[in-house]
């Protein structure tokens, strides 16, 4: 598989990912939105990975080493290496249920919005990136 399909790949898991966050937040299940939210940013950094590199993404779920190890974090704004702080810790996969309800416990319906929009257009910036260096996909 070339590295622009492992890319393609990620992303149209991308775009379910992010149409599954919308569905949640229109129901109120913030813990699961911001999950939802993690997984997007994640995958979008590892589709641009495949691209800009010749190895695998790590099986890592930290975004910035991420993006560090693709490149893309020194274009990134301090408010973009913000977020990704933020979104670190909406990883609840494999986390204990304490954990999870101390996550739950800071989401409401204004932070969980802040979460997808920010998401949304931090997802759209990595996208103009793989525009930007002519790998269109």
């Amino acid at each position: 598989m070339s590295n622009k399909e492992k890319a393609n790949k990620w992303l149209e898991i991308v775009s379910e990912d992010l149409s599954v966050a919308e569905i949640l937040y229109k129901t109120g299940h913030w813990l699961y939105v911001g999950f939802m939210c993690h997984q997007v940013i994640e995958k979008t950094l590892k589709a641009y990975w495949c691209v800009c590199r010749d190895d695998d993404p790590p099986y890592i779920h930290d975004h910035s080493k991420i993006a560090q190890g693709c490149g893309l974090y020194t274009k990134m704004t301090e408010e973009q290496r913000d977020f990704l702080k933020t979104i670190k810790s909406m990883n609840i996969e494999a986390r204990y249920q304490e954990y999870k309800t101390s996550v739950a416990l800071s989401l409401n319906h204004q932070k969980t919005t802040e979460i997808l929009e920010t998401t949304k257009m931090l997802h759209a910036w990595i996208l103009e990136q793989l525009k930007a260096k002519s790998l269109t996909l």
